[in-house]
């Protein structure tokens, strides 16, 4: 590795990263809106250092799979597989998949909400476009996955947007904000929404799915060829991903406790979240927010299939189509 400069190792790591987005997605999913706007709306900042935690968490468990994956060759289904009795092997294969399964009909019910949010179109047709965008986006497998991963990753980074919009219009509180997040407080009341954002936050399919995704970089480790350097890409990538979905997190809880919270309202519900947002911010944030969910379902929905693809092949050895795998859990 002595004969490669510090430029090129650069220029390599960017081909490198990529994948802590795609898994990124998982972590600013529908089910985190509902559960960061429920805490925030109910608690105010107080449980923002409970968003902090569950993304250090998230961390550590995606470069352990990114690491897996690097160090064996193989996914985490595959050493499951591999390294467990038959019979253990299936119970595991199941349980993954009843999980990938749920995850990926709350990603589906996200994106028909926004869809019906914005356009008023019923859930059940707002379903069906949601499952077909999301099958054109797999279509774009057949020329090579950099494609997905440039389609999600754009789709994160307009959630992201969308959340500075949001922030900017919500004028949070900065002090309260730098307090809870590093400060915890929980009581008898928040225990179970503190659990829920724990829930939300570490998903198992993405783990399932980082392990992998980094057999996409194989041309990169063919050249830089020490696991080390590999391994260190790997944990930038994560760190940097991660950070960046758990800041989304923590602005929807932000926006919660500065919107909601401080008019005394309760929110139960991510379309009651829309209702009341356009009154109390204006159409702008009502528009970000109902664009920013139609992203995080659409996206977060391809990565669940994703991750439902690499589980089956994974556990079972046998290949699948992404197409088929989609029209069948439909």
């Amino acid at each position: 590795m002595s004969e490669i400069s510090g430029r090129q190792k650069t220029l390599y790591f960017l081909k490198f990263i990529g994948l802590g987005l795609v898994v990124g997605v998982a972590y600013v999913d529908p089910g985190n809106w509902g559960t960061d706007i429920a805490a925030g709306s109910k608690f105010g900042y107080s449980l923002l250092w409970v968003v902090v935690m569950s993304n250090l968490i998230g961390i550590f468990m995606q470069y352990l799979s990114s690491k897996l994956g690097i160090a064996t060759g193989m996914s985490l289904s595959e050493n499951c597989r591999e390294n467990f009795s038959k019979h253990k092997t299936i119970g595991l294969w199941i349980s993954a998949e009843i999980a990938v399964i749920a995850t990926d009909l709350a990603e589906v019910v996200g994106a028909a909400i926004a869809i019906f949010l914005l356009f008023k179109i019923p859930l059940i047709y707002g379903a069906m476009l949601a499952s077909l965008d999301t099958l054109l986006i797999l279509g774009l497998e057949k020329f090579g996955m950099r494609k997905i991963e440039a389609v999600i990753i754009g789709m994160m980074v307009l959630i992201g947007c969308a959340y500075l919009i949001e922030i900017n219009l919500a004028q949070p509180d900065w002090n309260q904000i730098a307090y809870h997040a590093v400060v915890p407080s929980l009581n008898h009341n928040s225990l179970i929404i503190a659990v829920g954002i724990l829930g939300a936050t570490v998903m198992p399919h993405a783990i399932f799915l980082h392990s992998a995704m980094t057999k996409t970089r194989k041309t990169i480790f063919d050249v830089l060829k020490t696991p080390k350097r590999i391994i260190r890409f790997s944990l930038m990538d994560t760190v940097v991903a991660l950070v960046f979905a758990g800041l989304i997190n923590g602005a929807i809880l932000v926006m919660s406790a500065a919107t909601f919270y401080q008019k005394n309202l309760a929110i139960e519900s991510i379309q009651t979240a829309y209702q009341t947002l356009s009154p109390l911010l204006g159409n702008v944030s009502g528009l970000a927010f109902g664009v920013a969910l139609l992203a995080s379902g659409i996206a977060s929905s391809v990565v669940a299939t994703l991750s439902g693809q690499v589980i089956f092949e994974g556990f079972t050895k046998l290949r699948t189509n992404l197409w088929k795998r989609r029209l069948v859990i439909r």
